[in-house]
């Protein structure tokens, strides 16, 4: 997940790109396997195999361009780990989320659903927040970590560590801010009501807090400092 000195429109173009293709693999998926099967389990696996696949093709394509955060604390960690220039981390965000957005009206207008809706599916409660605190600790340790071993790996990592998430979390590991809201703008098998966004956002920027805390004594951050790696560069 290196950043290499692309200029930023188009870092923001590859965020923005990558997490509509996200997010339309998680609702498109969601819709196609609640119209196939009606047995939850096996709608959830329809799921969760789609969204660990395209992350590795998305974190493999792109990463070499803008990083491939596709995540509000993604970026929030590597902007405090200084591997993201400060005032780069507002503009990754709402490119973020916006091409969530984008993504969700994709699936939407693919499965001939109403482009916007509000989801009424209930995901709150002290269960659903200690998920999303743990999907997103593992996240951030999981990429920090692999950066640091297993550069050429992080793709194959973070796939792999979502599909198996979805299935150890209660709240099937939304770990993503701006997954989350996108999600919320759909009535569908993936989606999340607007109302119990706060308590999963408040969940997963503390969960990737406590994973850079960690991550940093883990790795010995302090006897081995980071060097900044993006190189800004005019839009």
């Amino acid at each position: 997940m290196r950043v290499e000195p692309f200029p930023l429109s188009r870092r923001l173009a590859s965020e923005a790109i990558g997490t509509a293709l996200l997010v339309a693999t998680v609702v498109g998926s969601g819709i196609m396997a609640d119209r196939l099967t009606s047995d939850t389990a096996l709608a959830l696996l329809a799921n969760t195999l789609p969204t660990g696949a395209i992350l590795v093709v998305l974190i493999t394509i792109l990463g070499p361009i803008s990083g491939a955060h596709f995540n509000p604390v993604v970026s929030m960690v590597f902007g405090l780990r200084r591997e993201l220039h400060a005032a780069s981390v507002p503009a990754y965000i709402g490119a973020q989320i916006l091409g969530g957005v984008a993504g969700t009206m994709l699936a939407h207008a693919m499965f001939d659903v109403p482009l916007m809706q509000a989801s009424a599916t209930v995901r709150t409660g002290g269960g659903q927040w200690l998920s999303e605190v743990m999907a997103t600790f593992g996240l951030i340790l999981v990429i920090l970590t692999g950066r640091r071993f297993h550069a050429d790996a992080v793709a194959w990592l973070v796939g792999l560590y979502i599909t198996a998430a979805y299935w150890f979390t209660a709240s099937t590991s939304f770990a993503n801010p701006g997954v989350a809201m996108a999600r919320s703008l759909t009535n569908t098998f993936a989606g999340i009501r607007p109302v119990d966004l706060p308590g999963f956002i408040v969940a997963e920027v503390l969960g990737a807090l406590l994973a850079l805390m960690v991550a940093g004594w883990l790795l010995m951050d302090a006897r081995n400092p980071q060097t900044l790696t993006e190189t800004e560069a005019t839009p």
